[in-house]
């Protein structure tokens, strides 16, 4: 089984999430998110893996969103996901991809990753 993980190892839910894949004997591909940004093209891959829009991938309650400036319209996918490129902090987290099947699930609460676990 090969996964990735998208990881920030500061937030308690990604690191939970983390745990729970290792518990279930696979070592998932890490994807330091804040400091290997994902481009716009691959957060808009990972909102159609999960099938939901990129504003659904919003931090809502992050600083960098509540205090942004520059935000697009959050209907347009394309440039939301351009801004979610300058703007890592403000991607939900952990999203973890099963790349043989191109599934994936956001961390939250981390008991999600078990529907790719089965």
């Amino acid at each position: 089984m090969a996964l990735t993980i998208y990881h920030n190892p500061r937030c308690s839910k990604s690191r939970k999430t983390l745990e729970l894949i290792r518990d279930a004997g696979v070592e998932p591909a890490i994807v330091l998110y804040l400091e290997a940004t994902p481009s716009a093209a691959e957060i808009l891959g990972l909102a159609q893996q999960l099938g939901v829009a990129v504003a659904d991938l919003l931090r809502r309650g992050e600083s960098s969103f509540k205090e942004a400036t520059d935000l697009p319209d959050l209907e347009d996918d394309v440039a939301l996901a351009g801004w979610l490129e300058n703007h890592p902090i403000v991607i939900e987290r952990p999203i973890v991809v099963d790349e043989a099947s191109g599934k994936a699930v956001i961390g939250r609460p981390p008991e999600n990753v078990s529907a790719l676990l089965t």
